[in-house]
């Protein structure tokens, strides 16, 4: 079937994607509508009106049976419900902007360029193109620098919210903001810093949501030579500092030339004094040079300590990510009139100030046919594309006028791919191989010169970029390593779009047509996915597949997960891919939970003698550590006397000791692994003092549960009270045994039945207690079982691996919500941060 979605990918196209009666005037019974389901979490499922109701009543039946009363603001009607509707209009919308006696050829062109999902793209062209809406199709942005004043920061803030509240993700370079303490002679007094006014923009985003579910997204950069690098490198490692902003550091050439040598490197900042200093600084600390300004010295550090600090932050919270920037520069072609000092949120589009870029991918599932790539229809479909996004420049809608000029004199188009991981599995390569390294090399070259030779063509046809200059262009580091026949094109006939080819997440797009997302491999083979009906498993298609096809046999090792590749096959993927492509890549080495941080050390490293143009690692549970050891260091203070409620002797509050007793515990619960640490303050077991809980990742609601129970029981261990540590103990034990969950594990005496259980069973395993009888326990026998793990999802690792654990979806609430393309993605509803 043309245009085929599975349930999940529908309920995606007619969520986010399809036209809707945004007033709802012709709602009736039997209209198909997306209802929210769960008004705490912003839960959507399809369903049908089957009764409206008394006022704004509407009943709607589920897909899966659930029949709900909603208010009719709860409810969005699509107007269209086959995907080829939505497709036929954005063809429409984008052919617009050809010429009137060419527009049905496109027309048509397009059609089959979206048809059967070959292409898909960016979201906000789905939902915006060929529509009166005034929505942007864009998703990248960057904004200048902040201007060094209190005006100039407000101005930035400004900016920022106004992108962000269309929901476009912004970035910034900061490093144009003086450092802490210096003299700020206009009010007598000292600067905050840049790492403080970061925090400012961060804390604004956690206050922004888009689309009603998520915040705004945000990239804050800051270039090592600045002053503040080593508080703004562990600004993630200190609580409330910078919370809702990814944060990279612009690394320069000679910056890692003096890592190698073991070098000394100076921090420095502009002369605040120049007449033109308020005028002419915008961050760009060669340009200031250039221009003969003054440059101050600040500290003499060893290079290596710095880079070290990058390196033990990114192990212990995966950030920050890491900017080469004179690399960027370099191989950019738009290096001879703008500099690029920022990237957007997820990394993958380097952007001069007010530059945006338009995305979309090619479905690389869709050009495979018994293990050959079909080259015809893949060439065909990547200059189809070039064209339909460069329409795109002149469709869309733009609300600042500073990126209408940017953008459209530079006419930035973002070509990715999705389904890489599906097109090697097809053809029985190993993801990460050197066979696969060899093939990826041959598939996006042709990809570029297919991009390429349609730009400049179009060039030919409508005119380059304006500020295209054949000669300084191809002096650009890319386009210097292109073929030749390349180079001829574009000195012949220009260039019509200076950058052409990015790799950007594709998550939401990429689930609702049922692929690999971006470049990545996949997380897991199956997982199980909770409904109001019950479980059940799901599978990824092209498993599925060969399941149906080879039942019974063992799956061949061309089935690499994220987590069966080494980290440093990432990063050489991905320095395959970059070599082709003109901006940049937004790519996630995922790392185990054992991973050193001398071997994170080594993977940066590699990033950067790969010619990768920056990157990012996720060690599992790395943000775990990080949050785990503020609190124990917190917890070395002094309590304070707490009065006691009921006084019988005036009993004291516990004071923590600098020397405790404490012994971790590690449990399997429904929610994944727990490790509960019971620290006791004499030498008896019985002598609780108080309990740490670690699960899941921090940040996710249920690391946040678990440290409030945590706290809790070691607040009442410790607050003024007659009772023995043991027997507030037991009083505790009482509360907790038994709590059920939407599932338990194992069974008889080794059923868990929630967190709150095994938290109950851990205290009673080291009071050396028998556990106590609950009255929600299992009728099973009580046998010697080994515990099952019903929460286990199978990701296709070796027994001996355990080193993915999926978070809980802030939305669904399966877990399968992970870490991939440098953001958040659910497998079972969709949901996604990016």
């Amino acid at each position: 079937m043309k245009n085929e979605l599975s349930p999940l990918g529908r309920k995606i196209f007619l969520d986010r994607y399809a036209l809707k009666d945004v007033q709802k005037e012709t709602l009736v019974e039997g209209d198909i509508v997306v209802a929210v389901s769960n008004t705490q979490t912003g839960q959507r499922e399809i369903g049908v009106v089957t009764g409206l109701g008394e006022g704004d009543s509407i009943i709607v039946k589920l897909d899966d049976g659930t029949i709900l009363n909603v208010k009719k603001d709860e409810v969005d009607k699509p107007l269209e419900t086959d995907p080829a509707q939505m497709l036929s209009r954005v063809a429409k919308g984008i052919a617009s902007q050809e010429k009137p006696e060419e527009r049905e050829k496109w027309e048509k062109e397009f059609n089959w360029l979206l048809e059967d999902w070959k292409f898909v793209p960016g979201g906000r062209i789905l939902t915006g193109a060929g529509t009166d809406q005034s929505l942007t199709y864009f998703n990248c942005y960057v904004i200048p620098s902040p201007k060094d004043s209190r005006g100039g920061i407000i101005a930035s803030l400004g900016q920022m919210t106004e992108i962000m509240s269309r929901g476009g993700g912004v970035g910034m370079n900061i490093s144009s903001l003086r450092p802490r303490h210096c003299y700020v002679k206009g009010v007598n007094g000292r600067s905050s810093g840049s790492v403080s006014w970061g925090g400012l923009f961060s804390f604004v985003t956690g206050l922004i949501e888009q689309g009603g579910s998520r915040r705004g997204a945000l990239m804050l950069i800051l270039n090592v030579w600045h002053p503040d690098i080593v508080d703004f490198i562990n600004s993630k490692r200190e609580m409330g500092k910078i919370t809702n902003a990814n944060i990279s550091v612009g690394i320069t050439d000679d910056f890692m030339e003096a890592v190698k040598n073991n070098g000394d490197w100076e921090t420095c900042f502009p002369d605040t004094t120049d007449p033109e200093y308020n005028v002419v600084w915008n961050g760009d600390i060669n340009a200031w040079k250039a221009a003969g300004k003054k440059v101050i010295p600040y500290q003499t550090l060893k290079a290596r300590d710095i880079w070290n600090a990058i390196i033990e932050s990114a192990w212990a919270s995966a950030e920050p990510g890491v900017f080469f920037i004179d690399r960027y520069n370099k191989m950019s072609n738009s290096w001879y009139y703008c500099s690029i000092q920022s990237t957007n949120p997820c990394g993958e589009q380097g952007l001069p100030p007010w530059g945006v870029c338009n995305l979309g991918s090619i479905n690389l599932s869709k050009f495979v046919e018994n293990k050959k790539v079909l080259f015809e229809d893949l060439g065909r479909t990547v200059r189809d594309a070039v064209r339909f996004l460069d329409d795109v420049i002149d469709d869309t809608p733009y609300f600042f006028e500073e990126n209408r000029k940017q953008q459209q004199s530079e006419r930035r188009i973002g070509l990715g791919t999705m389904g890489l991981a599906d097109m090697l599995i097809k053809m029985e390569l190993a993801y990460g191989s050197e066979d696969s390294l060899v093939f990826i090399d041959e598939l996006y070259k042709f990809i570029c010169e297919e991009a390429y030779k349609e730009s400049a063509d179009l060039a030919q046809e409508k005119g380059s970029f304006s500020y295209f200059d054949a000669d300084k262009l191809l002096q650009s580091g890319f386009m210097k390593q292109m073929p030749e026949k390349i180079r001829k094109d574009v000195k012949k006939k220009g260039l019509r779009n200076v950058t052409l080819l990015t790799q950007a997440p594709t998550g939401t797009t990429g689930t609702m047509v049922n692929t690999s997302t971006g470049i990545e491999p996949y997380y897991f083979w199956e997982w199980e996915r909770t409904g109001r009906m019950g479980s059940n498993i799901e599978r990824v298609q092209v498993y599925d597949e060969w399941v149906k096809a080879h039942p019974g046999q063992k799956r061949p090792d061309y089935f690499v997960s994220a987590m069966d590749l080494a980290p440093e096959g990432h990063v050489k993927v991905q320095a395959a891919i970059q070599k082709w492509v003109d901006s940049s890549i937004s790519k996630t080495g995922n790392t185990p939970k054992e991973y050193t941080v001398e071997q994170t050390a080594k993977l940066y490293e590699l990033l950067y003698d790969l010619g990768c143009k920056g990157g990012t690692t996720y060690r599992d549970g790395s943000r775990d550590t990080q949050v785990l050891t503020a609190r124990k260091e917190e917890e070395e203070k002094p309590i304070e006397k707490v009065a006691p409620a009921i006084s019988f002797s005036e009993p004291k509050p516990r004071v923590r000791s600098t020397v405790l007793r404490g012994t971790t515990y590690r449990k399997a619960t429904p929610i994944g692994t727990a490790y509960i640490t019971v620290n006791c303050d004499g030498p008896n077991p019985s002598d609780l003092f108080e309990v740490f809980i670690n699960v899941a990742k921090v940040g996710s609601d249920v690391a946040a549960d678990a440290e409030g129970i945590g706290r809790l029981i070691s607040l009442i261990l410790r607050m003024p009270s007659p009772l023995t540590p043991e027997q507030r103990a037991q009083s505790i034990i009482a509360q907790l045994a038994g709590i059920g969950s939407g599932r338990s594990m194992g069974f008889g005496k080794n059923r868990v039945m929630s967190l709150a259980d095994a938290v109950a069973q851990v205290l009673q395993q080291h009071l050396g207690q028998s556990g106590i009888q609950s009255t929600h326990a299992s009728n099973l026998p009580d046998e010697e079982d080994e515990p099952v793990d019903a929460g286990q999802l199978d990701l296709g690792l070796p027994a001996s691996v355990n080193s993915v654990k999926p978070d809980i979806c802030p939305i669904c609430g399966n877990v399968t919500f992970v870490n991939i393309e440098g953001c958040k993605k659910c497998f079972s509803c969709g949901h996604s941060e990016c």
